[in-house]
């Protein structure tokens, strides 16, 4: 990780752990807690975070935020951002965010071809940075492992706007399948 990402990351940590902005925060996760619940087939829910919450405190370069809860024990499959830088931390709970060893170039192996690395990502305060936060480059596989005792819930950055973030994901008949992040199907 390079100085000016570290960096990054712990200005995100630091506006993300206010008192203030925790405050906000509890309620969005809350709805998509509900959201979550109420829909026992879908793996995830999610829900971005307006930037106005922040009150100008996030870097220039972070357009959006996002709510995630994975269901325990889920598999969302692998996805990357062609459009975005992501940055996200684990909010609560546990899971192991893996990315692919070596980044995609324009010959990009499928995700079943790629060599995983494990980034196990842990929501207590009082770990290191990178224990808590991962940084995920534009066009990098990654795909969620969540545990089976309990949901995981991270809070994620991006560099484009919410209604722009475009999810890429493998095709059922080989190659990808881009769409809108906020107009996905939920896996």
């Amino acid at each position: 990780m390079t100085p000016e990402e570290r960096s990054m990351l712990r200005q995100l940590d630091r506006i993300l752990r206010s008192e203030q902005i925790h405050a906000h925060v509890v309620p969005i996760v809350k709805r998509v807690r509900a959201d979550l619940t109420q829909k026992q087939d879908t793996l995830m829910a999610w829900e971005p975070i307006p930037l106005t919450l922040f009150r100008g405190a996030l870097p220039a370069l972070i357009r959006s935020s996002w709510i995630f809860i994975l269901r325990a024990g889920a598999n969302t499959g692998a996805e990357r951002h062609p459009n975005s830088h992501q940055r996200m931390m684990s909010f609560e709970g546990t899971g192991d965010l893996q990315t692919e060893a070596e980044p995609a170039d324009e010959s990009s192996p499928e995700p079943s071809d790629i060599i995983w690395r494990s980034n196990i990502l842990v929501s207590d305060p009082e770990a290191a940075l990178e224990r808590r936060w991962i940084s995920i480059p534009q066009n990098v596989w990654h795909r969620p492992v969540i545990p089976k005792d309990a949901d995981w819930i991270v809070v994620s950055f991006h560099t484009v706007p919410a209604e722009e973030l475009i999810e890429e994901r493998p095709g059922s008949s080989g190659g990808t399948k881009q769409t809108l992040y906020l107009n996905s199907d939920r896996p």
